[in-house]
């Protein structure tokens, strides 16, 4: 038998097999596969006592709510949610199959391993509701197998399925709100019944409900009404607000409300608002609104006034919310990557939001290759003309940028500062340098004179840059930092630097971390309070750690601490 076939036959049995726990109908297993009834022993089976029985098939069966089902009813029930798991939990059937022997006699083989297997029913409950295996395990019992033993879970689920909601949707609304599972008899009806009374119909409840299950915790939500009262008070029933939701989104109606007192805020009109909803009721919904309140956050964070916000949604291109705002985020972070000021990000934010919204722009380094400039250029570009960003966008061709003569002009400067250093034109070491050199010339000059104007001679900086030629591939505040802290917080003089110039090679955060520790230690008696500069700094951590921190009890503990300190808001790595 093939394994396609073997899946059929156990299928079509699954439902018996699945109700035969508790719900006595294992004699249907063996009619639907061709097996006379026989029945398993019940010790295999058993995990507690019925509450309630009845002597009889005709016999009544009472519930907490003091309604009387018939036994027959009852048991019509038990088989329907049997045969609903049988054909919608694939997944657990596929695995039970996998365990059965012998592929002859199918029948026979499903019969004997649940005689000594019997299986955990809540597994095919759950995904027959619609819940995957790794979405469902958290929400297995430990103690009990079998639905029966649940009763209340049944009882809300039947509830669920009469009133109209489809069984593979109940699963959505078990993970978002279990709770209600757990609800007394009659008391789920009740509360479903309290949205009718607010003047929805059935269906418009059910869909609420599926969307929003958490409405069924406590009372009812007042922010819920309010956004019904709100939207009905300007045109639109809840029956247009039923048709806005989307099957397998939940929805926040507090944030949705949250995002009406924003638009009220900006001076929207009760009229202008119904417009603007019915041409963009993703506004409200997608997301349940949390796209436009970032986007209003951002603006508002940008300097943007209110009426120049409502003026971006009154004009809103046509895209998804969610879209423009992704895409004006990462306008923010193109500018921050070329070093764009805050003010001047500040003035294109409110000067151009609905063309930074609208355009998804290539990655920056994309850019800078493919344009041929620097980050400067590309900056003055987009100051003079924002709307350039439109050829820059994801799809277009982007063609490099004329020559503005400036790369030569770099070019030039940093030939004259070479020559400064007492480099010869034209020479193997002049053609080395450049390579070695990152920057502009009068990047390379302003990062040399501050270094001279921290107050080392001008022929030792010549002396400390052609040692360590590297320094100066760091920008003027990153040298200024490392001085600052050499000077000004640890008590080294200037001049350490000429004996030590690769210091400045060395990260901030080393630096800072080592000279604390040494500190430290002096003042603990420690260490040689002599050492010189390059001893500390340079040696390597696990050199440092075994001749100076371990010699202390406490050693330890403190570089631990100081390490989390001053890397807790870097990214540079404690190794550097």
């Amino acid at each position: 038998m093939s394994y396609l076939q073997k899946f059929k036959t156990f299928s079509l049995a699954a439902s018996s097999i699945i109700a035969d726990n508790k719900f006595n109908l294992v004699r249907v297993l063996y009619w639907r596969i061709g097996f006379s009834p026989v029945f398993l022993n019940p010790r295999f089976y058993g995990t507690k006592k019925s509450p309630q029985s009845g002597e009889c098939g005709n016999s009544t069966t009472g519930s907490g709510n003091g309604h009387r089902i018939s036994r027959a009813i009852r048991k019509e029930a038990q088989f329907m949610d049997a045969e609903n798991m049988s054909k919608n939990s694939p997944i657990f059937l596929a695995k039970l199959l996998g365990r059965v022997e012998n592929e002859g006699e199918i029948g026979r083989s499903i019969t004997r391993f649940l005689r000594y297997h019997p299986i955990n029913e809540f597994e095919p409950f759950f995904e027959s509701v619609g819940l995957q295996p790794a979405e469902y395990n958290e929400f297995l019992p430990r103690e009990v197998m079998f639905l029966s033993d649940d009763d209340l879970l049944l009882e809300n689920y039947h509830v669920l399925c009469n009133y109209g909601i489809e069984r593979n949707k109940i699963g959505k609304i078990y993970k978002e709100a279990t709770q209600i599972f757990w609800y007394d008899y009659g008391v789920l009806l009740s509360k479903l019944k309290a949205y009718e009374e607010l003047g929805l119909d059935q269906p418009t409840v059910v869909q609420f409900v599926v969307c929003s299950p958490y409405l069924l915790v406590g009372g009812v939500k007042n922010w819920f009404v309010k956004v019904l009262d709100k939207l009905k008070n300007i045109g639109f029933e809840p029956s247009w607000v039923e048709e806005q939701l989307l099957d397998g989104h939940s929805y926040n109606w507090k944030q949705i409300l949250g995002l009406l007192f924003w638009f009220k805020h900006m001076g929207c009109s009760d009229e202008k608002l119904a417009d603007l909803i019915r041409l963009r009721p993703d506004f409200l919904f997608e997301d349940s609104g949390s796209k436009s309140l970032s986007l209003i956050g951002l603006l508002l964070k940008m300097g943007s006034s209110m009426m120049q916000i409502y003026s971006v949604f009154l004009q809103f291109p046509q895209m998804r919310v969610g879209k423009f705002v992704s895409n004006i985020r990462q306008c923010l972070l193109f500018f921050n990557e070329i070093d764009m000021g805050v003010q001047q990000i500040g003035y294109l934010f409110r000067s151009h939001p609905l063309l930074l919204g609208s355009c998804t722009l290539k990655k920056t380094n994309s850019l800078l290759s493919i344009l041929n400039v620097g980050k400067k250029r590309l900056r003055q570009i987009i100051l003079e003309n924002p709307e350039e960003l439109k050829n820059w966008r994801l799809g277009t061709r982007v063609l490099p940028l004329p020559d503005n003569g400036e790369v030569e002009r770099s070019k030039q400067q940093k030939t004259q500062f070479l020559l400064k250093l007492g480099l010869e034109e034209n020479s193997s070491k002049m053609k080395e340098a450049f390579k070695v050199f990152r920057g502009k010339g009068e990047e390379l000059q302003e990062r040399f004179d501050c270094i001279v104007e921290a107050g080392i001679d001008e022929k030792d900086v010549r002396r400390l840059i052609i040692v360590s030629p590297q320094i100066l591939n760091q920008s003027k505040d990153i040298i200024e930092l490392k001085i600052d802290l050499l000077v000004n917080t640890f008590g080294y003089p200037v001049s350490s630097l000429v004996n030590f110039s690769s210091y400045l090679s060395y990260s901030a955060q080393r630096v800072t971390l080592r000279l604390s520790m040494y500190s430290w230690l002096k003042e603990q008696g420690a260490a040689d309070p002599t050492l010189a500069l390059r001893t500390v700094v340079a040696c390597s951590e696990n050199r440092f750690l075994k001749q100076y921190v371990h010699h202390h009890p406490k050693g330890m503990e403190v570089w631990e601490n100081l390490k989390r300190e001053i890397y807790s808001d870097s990214l540079a790595s404690p190794a550097q």
